[in-house]
């Protein structure tokens, strides 16, 4: 015979876990999101956040979060390539530029309260290396181990002297974490932070809402409360700045949307500066037919950047003549030297001895992906198809995948010979631009397979000597060598357009692309 209050008793509990169960499944999926903040400055995109850990995200909208709720070692100046002390205040290289010493800002601490320490630091680093998340090759490709000096001293032991090692402890995966936050096994979604900004407030793909970190060591936001609202597509986000539900609209309008915007200088601003962003060719150089660099020439001849340019991006981007970005030391307008703009002519010479002509001509599959870098991408691929078929000699049929079949099995297995991408850097120097496309022990990674040993020779060069000055003239070799071989080739380099309302203040681009929402503020 059953008990009464036994039964009773054992009812209560399962009702209390079903609710607790609940309550928890309510409170990190559905749960009403709290009062808005008074008066906070909203960002609208529709860049979406991937996964909040520094050992797993490699995007850069992700990245945009990080460098707002997060701090390097070092960080740069607003406005500039130049860095500066963040979490650390000093550091020293050895004689032979193969250890790192930095000494810590004391009394630091995260958003959950764990101190910042050597030990913390260290942690960090080893986790980046022990996961081996998709941006952990910035970390294991150059530092072997990470020592513990004391409390407030750590160094770091390089694999090979490299003199841009301090703009990768600037970069995200380099980014201290707490340890009481992160688990050291597997990746995870956390808020913790030791930045300007706090999360208190993330439901994904719908608002993210930041309050000024009141432990933060530095100079405090301008504005206290800053929210980021996502947006399916541009449509929404152009109605959503119209309407005044959001104060800026950041990256992913489409061009005709700021033009539109630029003829209301009453209602909104738009600031527009060069990026770091290119977009390009690649042609895989070690299987036919682009094995035979007069093909790879011949394609760098034919293309037509200006009309792409102009006619699909309405001037919003710029044409690019080198994998390095205008406005990057070292920047040189190789492939304009070498080739010329849309030169037919000169791309039929090299088809001609390549043996194709009218009658028997190259024949192609150019591939693009059609979503991953926005709604333009057939666009451009058509204009590319169209540049190369002028010269008679070329025949292109157009074949596309989506982002996810493009980059993880088509790229890596070679599937495509020649097809478009685009590039965001990773951290601000020539190098992130030219090794991992030209060096034979990288370029595989991403389709080029191109392999040199004098290309390999200069990028080994440039890695290693210690100032602008010396390493300017190799990397204007190694630009020189690149447009005469072809293994890639340059389209064009975006621009940063950000547009806000009349009233709002404080919006710094610069060529690092770090939107520091810290600095913006409302004048009304």
């Amino acid at each position: 015979m059953s008990n009464p209050i036994r039964k009773a008793y054992v009812i209560a509990i399962i009702i209390i876990i079903l609710i607790a169960a609940g309550g928890y499944y309510w409170y990190t999926t559905t749960r009403k999101p709290p009062a808005p903040p008074p008066k906070p400055i909203i960002l609208g995109t529709t860049d979406k956040i991937t996964i909040l850990d520094p050992a797993k995200a490699y995007d850069f909208f992700t990245w945009e979060i990080f460098q707002n709720i997060g701090e390097g070692l070092l960080k740069y100046k607003p406005g500039t390539t130049e860095l500066e002390p963040g979490l650390a205040e000093s550091y020293t290289v050895s004689e032979d530029g193969l250890t790192y010493t930095f000494k810590l800002r004391k009394g630091l601490k995260f958003t959950d309260g764990t101190p910042l320490t050597a030990d913390v630091v260290k942690w960090s680093i080893d986790r980046q290396m022990h996961l081996q998340g998709d941006p952990s090759w910035l970390v294991t490709a150059f530092v072997d181990s990470v020592e513990v000096i004391d409390d407030y001293t750590v160094a770091f032991h390089l694999k090979k002297a490299v003199s841009y090692f301090p703009a990768l402890v600037a970069t995200v995966p380099y980014f201290p974490i707490s340890p009481e936050a992160w688990p050291w096994d597997e990746f995870k979604d956390a808020t913790v932070g030791i930045g300007p900004y706090k999360i208190t407030y993330w439901e994904r793909d719908v608002e993210l809402r930041l309050e000024a970190n009141p432990d933060y060591y530095g100079t405090p936001p301008k504005s206290k409360y800053f929210v980021v609202k996502f947006y399916k597509d541009s449509s929404s986000l152009r109605l959503a700045l119209e309407a005044g539900e959001i104060d800026i609209a950041w990256r992913t309008l489409l061009p005709t949307d700021i033009e539109d915007f630029k003829k209301m200088p009453d209602k909104y601003n738009v600031i527009e500066v060069p990026g770091p962003y290119i977009r390009y060719i690649v042609m895989r150089c070690n299987q036919p037919p682009f094995d035979n660099v007069l093909l790879r020439k011949a394609i760098a001849a034919a293309v037509d950047r200006e009309r792409i340019c102009r006619d699909v991006f309405l001037g919003t981007v710029e044409p690019l003549y080198s994998m390095i970005p205008k406005g990057m030391w070292s920047h040189i307008d190789a492939f304009l030297d070498e080739y010329g703009e849309h030169n037919i002519e000169l791309a039929r010479q090299y088809l001609m001895q390549a043996g194709y002509n009218e009658t028997h001509k190259f024949e192609i599959e150019l591939w693009y992906t059609p979503t991953h870098y926005g709604p333009t991408e057939a666009d451009v691929a058509a204009l590319v198809k169209e540049a190369l078929e002028e010269t008679g000699m070329i025949s292109v049929e157009l074949k596309s995948a989506e982002w996810a079949t493009y980059a993880a099995e088509y790229i890596a297995q070679g599937v495509m010979p020649i097809f478009l991408l685009g590039w965001y850097p990773d951290y601000i120097d020539p190098d992130d631009y030219t090794t991992c496309f030209l060096h034979s022990e990288y370029s595989p990674d991403l389709g080029v397979f191109y392999s040199n040993p004098r290309m390999d020779e200069l990028l080994e060069e440039a890695m290693v000597k210690k100032t602008i000055e010396e390493r300017t003239p190799i990397y204007e070799e190694i630009q020189r060598l690149m447009a005469e071989e072809a293994p890639v080739v340059p389209l064009f380099q975006g621009k940063l357009v950000v547009v806000t309302r009349i009233g709002i203040e404080g919006v710094v681009l610069d060529p690092t692309m770090i939107f520091r929402y810290y600095l913006v503020y409302s004048v009304e």
